[in-house]
């Protein structure tokens, strides 16, 4: 791969880079308090210790592409695409700042150094073997759009901020004539999976523009003739005295581009002491032009402070767009950083000009409006399993116009391939768990009232997903379909595979496809599809083909009909995805009462409530440091299957066990700690469980993931003493707690706009044009509250 950069356009932002920052000024920065205090109410640093890749990224913007952090182990790379690498609280030495971070997405690794020059990152057992620093946590400063550290070995510190596209690197040197800046650009970093090629070239008039195609490992095993590409073009405001290019330890000093896999390339400076190196760089995962074209768009004028600026202000507007008051300053942490990561999201793809990367390898065009911006913005995205029981939710109510996106970024991939993935890496299929529920996101987008697309080819593309199970693309993930089809259910296979005969993840994948065909037959019921209709209501229904009236359980069927004989329920992996028996046979959220009508009330009632209180005494998830800590367990509120499970008891006799337990496990499960924030060392999964914490702390949830035609909540115990939400539509949500003390968890009575509420849910309509929910509480549970159970 090879391209001309265009001389006019290069020196064109030599010249605006100069204009913005003064490359002789010697700095001091005040890194003051800001007066908004909703920024100092997130820690990015809750729950970093064994993180995913996209964890930890203080310099970006909500649903930004730029997405800068540190890194003390992503060169490290993980084996399976999945596994925690990045940055880690426990670490004590940094590599360098990572400049993209997305599911299986990793690239551009800037840093600084002085003294002798390395080549190499080195190792956390040894960092003086390469050019990574030791760091101290009481230097390190990290609050959204904005990051700091002074790297101790070289008294170089660094911070970082970021616009959509563009990310700001700054580096203050102390007095020095080997003052080096390293742009590592064609090595493995996070869970970019291996480089297949790169380069980098520095042109004399201080741009620097480079590009790395990688593999990752998802795209290996779901589209294994695909790859991932990402380009950057950048200006420095300072002028080298010498610039060289390396593979590895293997230097060429005065030389300025290297091409091939490992490529990468050094600047040298003399600098004064206290004197700042700025660096900003576009990006895109189209073409290098398209960087330049983003970073003149975006950053033509800004320098460092200013793009700080502004990414905080974004930062303050968008947290503010849901206001809590309470006297606890720790839930109002783990409010607004649970927040806080649910809008890092699922990044930004498409540049300003509306090119994206399409499926197929080609760039794409998203159609623009008369003012010749694009009508949409394409997004990438880890897995949509679970995301219903959270980020949704949070969207409908609050970030509805970036939902709709995501459905056209969806459709666009549909309408270049044929098929919808559960997860997108460049528009590359990534399917997170080999399963697919972007139908049933898109059914519940349409039933909200976000319809800003093809109505009919969304429809067709959802339908799609539920019953096309011939050729099926194993991209597109359900590649057992068929069975579930035609039979009823899916056959048990020892193992970890899934294909047309059947699958090692058999029962969950039933459950899950019974679930998300019911989401797509109340789509089309809407649209007056009656023959689509009832072909998706019988296929919801086949989840009690896979339940066990004899013990009461889920459990894994042969090809011949028959259970399985040799079950344990406890046992994770067995007809089970990253869970077991206990934890699936509740994942009927569609027909909750259906499900307690089968088990009896008051055998589900007593079976889930004795689940929570054992399940308390290891904190609702794994007690080791592990993602999949806690599939053995009777519940695990660290994965996805589980999230909707204390929820259910609203569709029992005893509707205040949910407003108990959720509320346990908002205190419990989620801390404020770099080891206990999301569980132990938990998977976060891009906002999932932050989100989960928002909508269950303000008391709002809806078990079938607002798949309705007329979709509500589900009333919990809100954990603060007002809630005001500001809805895109310019209405307030307000909700008013009395009594709010502690161990006053139970709801006394309700009343929505003055008039007394006595029903267990609320229309997500009603909430929409505007209301006052006022909820006193109680340490008793009122048993007559809700007139509709």
């Amino acid at each position: 791969m090879t391209y001309l950069p265009n001389i006019k356009s290069v020196l064109f932002l030599y010249l605006l880079f100069c204009t913005a920052c003064n490359s002789q000024d010697i700095v001091q920065h005040n890194d003051g308090q800001d007066t908004d205090s909703v920024l100092d109410l997130v820690d990015p640093n809750i729950g970093s210790v064994h993180s995913r890749w996209f964890f930890y990224t203080p310099g970006a913007i909500p649903f930004g592409m730029a997405k800068l952090g540190p890194s003390t182990n992503g060169s490290y790379g993980n084996p399976s695409g999945w596994e925690a690498v990045g940055y880690d609280g426990r670490h004590e030495s940094i590599e360098g700042f990572a400049n993209l971070h997305e599911f299986q997405i990793g690239g551009f690794l800037f840093t600084a150094m002085t003294g002798q020059l390395q080549t190499v990152p080195g190792s956390l057992e040894n960092p003086d073997e390469g050019y990574r620093s030791r760091f101290d946590k009481q230097d390190e400063h990290a609050s959204p759009g904005y990051y700091r550290v002074k790297l101790k070995d070289y008294d170089v510190t660094a911070e970082l901020t970021a616009t959509e596209r563009v990310g700001f690197h700054r580096y203050t040197f102390p007095k020095s004539d080997k003052a080096h800046i390293i742009l590592d650009i064609g090595n493995q970093l996070g869970e970019s999976g291996k480089v297949k090629d790169a380069a980098v070239t520095y042109h004399d008039n201080n741009t620097i523009e480079g590009w790395v195609v990688t593999y990752p490992e998802y795209v290996k095993k779901y589209q294994p003739d695909g790859e991932v590409r990402m380009y950057f073009s950048g200006v420095i405001n300072k002028s080298p005295t010498s610039v060289g290019t390396f593979k590895g330890a293997d230097r060429q000093d005065n030389n300025s581009s290297m091409t091939g896999a490992g490529s990468g390339l050094y600047m040298t400076f003399d600098t004064n002491e206290g004197e700042a190196i700025e660096i900003k760089a576009g990006f895109s995962y189209t073409s290098v032009e398209n960087a330049r074209l983003n970073l003149l768009a975006e950053a033509k004028d800004l320098n460092f402070d200013q793009a700080k600026a502004n990414a905080r202000e974004q930062w303050t507007s968008e947290l503010n767009k849901i206001a809590i008051t309470d006297q606890s300053r720790e839930n109002k942490v783990k409010f607004y950083t649970g927040l806080y990561h649910a809008l890092l999201g699922r990044g930004l793809a498409s540049d300003i000009n509306g090119q994206f990367p399409e499926n197929d390898g080609t760039v794409g065009q998203i159609p623009l409006d008369e003012n010749g911006d694009p009508i949409f913005k394409f997004y990438n995205t880890d897995s949509v399993w679970g995301a219903f029981w959270n980020l949704t939710q949070l969207w409908t109510l609050v970030w509805p116009e970036y939902y709709n996106d995501f459905v056209q970024s969806h459709l666009a991939v549909y309408k270049n391939s044929g098929w919808m993935s559960d997860g997108l890496a460049n528009s590359k299929f990534v399917s997170g768990v080999g399963t697919n529920f972007v139908g049933l996101v898109i059914a519940s987008a349409y039933q909200a009232n976000i319809r800003d697309y093809d109505i009919e080819l969304a429809f067709q593309a959802a339908y799609e997903n539920e019953v096309r199970y011939e050729n099926r693309n194993e991209g597109a993930g359900k590649t057992d379909l068929g069975n579930f089809v035609k039979n009823g259910f899916i056959p048990y296979l020892p193992g970890w595979d899934t294909s047309s005969e059947g699958s090692a993840f058999s029962v969950s994948h039933a459950l899950e496809y019974s679930y998300s065909s019911y989401a797509v037959a109340q789509f089309a019921k809407a649209l007056g599809k009656e023959e689509a209709y009832g072909e998706l209501m019988e296929l919801s229904r086949n989840w009690e083909k896979s339940y066990d009236e004899q013990i009461d359980f889920v459990r894994p069927r042969l090809a011949s009909g028959e259970f399985l004989e040799d079950f344990d329920p406890f046992a994770p992996w067995v007809g089970f995805q990253e869970g077991n028996a206990w934890q699936y046979t509740f994942y009927v959220p569609h027909t909750p009462k259906a499900l307690v009508k089968k088990m009896g009330d008051d055998k589900f009632v007593s079976r889930l409530d004795s689940i929570f209180t054992v399940s308390e005494k290891t904190g609702f998830g794994g007690e080791d440091i592990d993602a999949f800590a806690g599939l053995s367990y009777l519940y695990n509120h660290g994965n996805q299957p589980n999230l909707h499970i204390p929820w259910l008891f609203n569709f029992t006799s005893q509707p205040w066990l949910t407003q108990k337990w959720v509320r346990r496990i908002c205190d419990v499960f989620y801390g404020v700690e770099e080891i206990h924030g999301y569980g132990l060392g938990q998977d976060e999964d891009q906002g999932q469980l932050g989100a989960w914490f928002v909508m269950s702390s303000i008391g709002l949830f809806d078990v079938k993931g607002l798949v309705e035609r007329q979709p509500s909540f589900q009333f919990g115990s809100p954990l603060f003493d007002g809630i005001k939400i500001n809805t895109p539509n310019g209405n307030t949500i307000r909700i008013t707690t009395h009594n709010n003390a502690e161990g006053n968890v139970y709801i006394q009575s309700i009343s929505l706009n003055g008039k007394p509420y006595h029903q267990s849910q609320i229309a997500l309509n009603k909430l929409l044009d505007g209301a006052h929910l006022e909820i006193t509480l109680g340490n008793t549970p009122n048993k007559f509250l809700f007139e509709d159970l």
